[in-house]
């Protein structure tokens, strides 16, 4: 069995110094996770983090009048319990002796920022993910469903303010300096920049930057940039390679990219085919093996036999409105704006731990006999983020000019 290096004072400290080193390059990729509430994990608790929100007392101009020399009815204090389940996430990289013999890098250094850079952007995802499962929606133009959002409905001035008199209805609660966070991606922050009332951190009235990655303040609202936004994307864009007669099966004319075999690998989804949108039918794929490969071949298994005519497209209703034409579909952003303990996420600096492992040549006993392999991993023994309070977050969706 493998055994890391603790067993020495001397690579105790040494573990402990990149350990601090992982969890300093993880956090600078939390951008959600940054803005939750933070929980620990009590010992011996199972896989559930329960996570509590206050309930709020009514107001009431009759109930709360006091009458002289009178005591009224007290309050029941009340909290409305969240549950969630906690993952665990890690990865290590295996590293040979010669390696470490020719190496001019610090590969322990090296490799503690790696991985905790890809650890970080991980977590960062749960927590996105997270926020928008239970967030609620706003689509900008007021736009029925995700499928109808267009390339002109791209986020604007009046859709944050309108963002802003939900939050304030729901009585959710801004951040210490009174305002309210907006986590937006590049091409999302490149429609709202232009609008002359946008402010940089560096022009903020008697504020700061307070926040990783702050990029502007636009009534009332903080923004912050994010690479790893939310961008709902069209699954499926192929086409038919020749006609079929009367078959549940037929090929694609091209090679498909992970997300297609992904989405064409899941029994009962929906595609679409046809010469165009106004011309497309409905079709949905096998219930066991709808997509096989042989030699580079695709083939695509439908529930029923079908007649397709070759070059006609196929394609997936799973982002934005499609092209009458090319039946592409226009990609969604999803802009999180939210108040103060809005969501909650696992204290990975306390009791979430983060955990570096470093395993010396031969630990790997019978399985290295030779003492060819090292490996240096790091692992979150705990983690989980859950909305609290889904009144208090909007998930809104848009378009955005640079990917339209």
């Amino acid at each position: 069995m493998a055994t890391n290096t603790t067993t020495t004072a001397a690579n105790y400290t040494m573990k402990t110094f990149y350990e601090k080193q992982l969890l300093s390059q993880a956090k600078t990729q939390w951008v959600h996770a940054q803005f939750g509430k933070k929980y620990a994990i009590p010992a011996n608790n199972g896989l559930i983090v329960e996570m509590r929100k206050s309930n709020p007392y009514t107001p009431s101009t009759t109930d709360l009048l006091l009458s002289e020399g009178v005591t009224p009815t007290g309050q029941t204090y009340g909290q409305t319990r969240v549950l969630a389940t906690v993952a665990q996430y890690g990865a290590f990289v295996t590293l040979t002796d010669l390696l470490e013999l020719t190496a001019y890098d610090n590969l322990i250094g090296e490799n503690s920022e790696l991985l905790g850079e890809q650890l970080g952007t991980t977590l960062d995802w749960v927590v996105r993910d997270a926020m928008i499962a239970d967030a609620s929606v706003q689509r900008v133009g007021s736009r029925t469903s995700m499928l109808a959002i267009v390339s002109t409905d791209k986020l604007s001035v009046d859709e944050v303010r309108k963002a802003v008199a939900t939050l304030k209805k729901a009585k959710a609660r801004p951040f210490s300096d009174g305002s309210f966070v907006m986590i937006v991606d590049p091409d999302v922050v490149y429609d709202i920049q232009d609008d002359a009332d946008w402010k940089t951190p560096n022009t903020y009235s008697g504020t700061k930057q307070l926040y990783t990655a702050e990029l502007g303040m636009l009534f009332g609202v903080r923004f912050v940039g994010t690479t790893e936004g939310k961008i709902t994307e069209q699954s499926v864009l192929n086409a038919v390679k020749a006609n079929t007669t009367s078959s549940a099966d037929f090929v694609l004319k091209n090679a498909p990219t992970a997300a297609e075999i992904k989405y064409l690998s899941t029994p009962g989804n929906k595609i679409y085919i046809g010469a165009n949108l106004a011309g497309a039918t409905e079709y949905t794929l096998h219930a066991t093996t709808p997509l096989t490969e042989s030699g580079g071949v695709y083939t695509v298994k439908l529930t029923a036999t079908k007649s397709l005519t070759e070059n006609h497209i196929v394609f997936s209703k799973d982002a934005g409105a499609c092209d009458a034409t090319t039946c592409a579909a226009i990609p969604v952003h999803h802009s999180l704006i939210f108040g103060q303990e809005a969501f909650g996420v696992v204290d990975v600096a306390g009791k979430g731990g983060v955990e570096m492992i470093i395993n010396q040549l031969g630990s790997a006993g019978a399985d290295d006999p030779l003492k060819q392999r090292s490996s240096i991993g790091a692992k979150v023994t705990a983690f989980t983020a859950k909305v609290l309070n889904s009144d208090w977050i909007i998930d809104v969706q848009s378009a955005a000019t640079l990917s339209n």
